[in-house]
């Protein structure tokens, strides 16, 4: 690999190409102020290309890896202390997504009053999830972040 290792911190590696650039942003990496190393287009036996973020003393939490499922599923965690990777996280999308995305129904009550999304995941290898209050399925890669 052509970056330094990290002592302390966390390594989000298997990201799709061209979702290198939304994690960082989804993360709000820019406002950190430790090291962060960006790769992009790295070559992978199992996507092809690549991105890789290298986040140094930043441990994600259950909800920021939540919002993660939903940009890019199946990314791997590597959690890094003294130069070893201590643990090894799957990025998974929920049976839920409590609000993390916004609903394409224009009439949805969450539109329309102060109110939090809830979602279902009906298909988890298609991306298709339920709003809980207006019923309507929806496209994964089509939502808006909330």
């Amino acid at each position: 690999m052509l970056v330094a290792a990290i002592k302390n911190g966390t390594v989000i590696d298997h990201i799709p190409t061209d979702k290198t650039y939304q994690v960082v942003n989804l993360l709000g990496l820019e406002q950190l102020d430790t090291p962060i190393t960006i790769g992009y287009n790295y070559r992978s036996k199992k996507l092809g290309r690549k991105g890789i973020i290298k986040v140094e003393d930043k441990f994600f939490t259950d909800e920021e890896i939540s919002r993660l499922s939903v940009v890019a599923p199946n990314i791997v965690l590597n959690i890094i202390h003294d130069y070893d990777v201590v643990e090894k996280k799957t990025v998974i999308t929920p049976d839920d997504l409590k609000n993390i995305v916004k609903c394409n129904n224009p009439k949805c009550i969450t539109n329309n009053e102060p109110m939090s999304t809830l979602f279902h995941v009906v298909d988890k290898e298609q991306g298709i999830i339920r709003c809980h209050y207006c019923e309507k399925e929806q496209d994964i890669n089509k939502v808006e972040l909330v």
